[in-house]
Parts: structure tokens; sequence; C-alpha cells
């Protein structure tokens, strides 16, 4: 009788580790996989998750990035955190050893890999074309040539005759890979977020419309290195216009001629004669603008100062030099190159 007692009780608890070990089985079972990573090394790592890609897709291009050690249960983690139905599409970068709550995260927030892009006042469509071709993964001289006919105006509703003008100059933030319509319809947005219905009251007053105000202020911030000057450089312009006098501007030139020189020589301006962007040969405003100008430089063109200036040279230190009459202004333009000549002087030879 002992030796069937023993027997039971060997078998009791052999069946007793058994439940606990079930018992356990199901615990784990209901917790899902175990996290993986911990320590994220090394460089970061683009991923791409295309719009509509399923969870299986994303969790099976990590794992054969080396980002995650299995696909499958990286999958089953996810699936746990209820993220299958929230992964946002974009590029993402990712370390190897991250820990998998963290690449989860990112996925569900939409974390991906952002461009900034810097536009300066007076920037033109060729180099802003540039600045987006990162941004947007396209090469520079295919997003010019989009930009640059004259149909794409009025997709984006502006007065053209391109989006020459009207790609608002600021900083940008664009999620890598960002479409280049999304970018240039937000570019354009803040251009139509400057004009406040008081700017447009007084371009009506002054008998000018959007484009050709646009056009003068592109001309103004592409002279002014000194922002205060600008209401004075604008007045020379309204004054010329109302006397019938050529504008004479140097960067309408420099944009016909598609590159800037630090000066501009007689036979430049001969050899553009015929471009319509030539104000040393055409009457009045140019057809349309030659960079994108701030707003500051848009209200200067509508609130030229009282000034009656007719001319205006620079210095050498970027300021300019205003005069009433031709016979001022050439005396002014031979003091200003004497003083381009000492400045040029006494600056230390280059051994």
């Amino acid at each position: 009788m002992r030796f069937l007692s023993h027997s039971r009780t060997f078998a009791l608890s052999h069946f007793r580790a058994g439940i606990a070990g079930a018992l356990l089985a199901v615990a784990l079972a209901a917790c899902g996989p175990r996290e993986g990573g911990g320590t994220p090394e090394g460089p970061q790592i683009r991923v791409t998750v295309p719009r509509g890609a399923n969870l299986t897709a994303v969790a099976d291009s990590l794992a054969a990035k080396g980002i995650v050690d299995s696909g499958e249960d990286f999958r089953k983690f996810a699936r746990k955190q209820e993220a299958d139905t929230r992964l946002k599409p974009g590029i993402y970068e990712f370390q190897r050893g991250t820990r998998w709550s963290a690449i989860v995260a990112k996925l569900v927030s939409g974390d991906v890999v952002k461009v900034r892009v810097v536009v300066p006042e007076g920037y033109r469509l060729r180099q802003i074309a540039d600045r987006l071709a990162t941004a947007a993964g396209i090469p520079a001289d295919t997003i010019y040539r989009r930009l640059a006919v004259d149909s794409v105006a009025q997709r984006y509703a502006v007065p053209g005759p391109t989006l020459e003008g009207y790609l608002y100059p600021a900083t940008y933030t664009f999620p890598l890979g960002t479409p280049l319509d999304s970018m240039v319809s937000q570019m354009v947005r803040a251009y139509k977020r400057q004009w406040t219905p008081e700017m447009r009251q007084r371009a009506q007053a002054l008998g000018m419309d959007e484009r050709q105000v646009v056009a003068l202020a592109s001309i103004v911030e592409s002279e002014a290195k000194e922002w205060s000057e600008r209401p004075t450089i604008s007045a020379v312009y309204h004054n010329r216009l109302k006397k019938g006098m050529r504008l004479e501007a140097d960067p309408t030139v420099q944009y016909a001629l598609a590159e800037r020189r630090a000066r501009l020589l007689f036979r430049d301006i001969e050899s553009v004669a015929e471009n319509p962007y030539n104000t040393y040969r055409n009457k009045g405003l140019p057809p349309g603008p030659i960079g994108s100008p701030s707003k500051g430089a848009i209200e200067a063109a509508l609130n030229p100062a009282p000034v009656d200036y007719l001319f205006f040279v620079a210095r050498p230190n970027g300021t300019h030099v205003f005069t009433r009459s031709f016979a001022e202004h050439t005396a002014a333009v031979r003091a200003a190159r004497r003083e381009a000549r000492e400045a040029a002087g006494a600056q230390p030879r280059a051994r």
C-alpha cells in the first residue's frame, strides 16, 4: 500500500506541474510576442511605407533591412498594439536595435523624415527649383520646366504669366518625398495670405493690378540691400512710370540674361534688346515678376515714399544715393565709382 501511495503522489505532482505549464503557456500566448530591440546602433536606415501598405509588408521591409530580427514577431507585436490599421505612409528612418515600441510609435504618429527648404527674399524660380529638388526627389531642371509654363499660373490661380514671383519666400518643412504639387500649393497659399483687403484696395487706388504690383515689388526686392530703402526705391520707379520714362532697372536685364552679373555693360543690355523684360529698351513694367518678393517689398510697391527722386545709384556698402536730375545722377555715379576704387585699394592684396 505504501508503494501505491508513493506512485499516486508522484503522478499527482506531475499532473500539477503539467497544469502549471499549460497555464503559463496560455498566459504567454495571451501576452503576445516579447518586444525586441533595446539598444539602437549604427546609421539611420530609410524605410518607405507606401500609401495603403499593410502591416505584413511593413514588417517584412523592416526585417529585410535588419531593423527588426523577425518580421513575423514584429507583426504580431504591432498588431497587439492595434497598430495594423493606423500606419501612416511616408519615408522613415530607424536604427538597428531600436525598441519595437518606438518603431510602432513612429509609424503610427507619422514621424517621417522631413526636409527644410529655405527660400530667401527675391529668389527666382530657377533658384527655388534647386531648393525643392531634394525634397521632391525630382531634378531641378524638371521642376523648373513644370513651373515656368504659362498654363501653370491658371492652375494655381495666380496672375502669372508663370509661377515666377508667387512662391512666397519663407522657410518650409516638407516630409521627404512630398509631391511637388503639394509643396507648390503650400508656397502659393503662403503668398496669397500676404495680401490683405486693404492692400488690394490700395492697388486699385494706384490703378495697378496684382501682377503689376508683384512685378514692381520683385524689382524693388532685387535692388534694395538695405530694407529701409525699399519705399524710396519704389518711389523712383513710380515717378518714372508717371513721367513715361523707362524704368532702366538692372535686375530686369539680368533676368532677361538668365544670370546675375556684378556689373551690366552696354553690350549686355543690347544682347537682350528684344526681350520684353529689358526695361532699358521697353517702357513700363515687365510682363511679370522677376523673383519672389516679400510682403515688405509688396507693401513698398503699394506705398512709395513721398519723394520726387528719379534716379539712384548703388554705393559699395549696398546703400543708394538718390537724385532728382540726370546731372545729379551722373555726379553720383562718378562719386560711387570713386568710392568703389578707394574701397578696393584699401583691401589687403592676396599673397
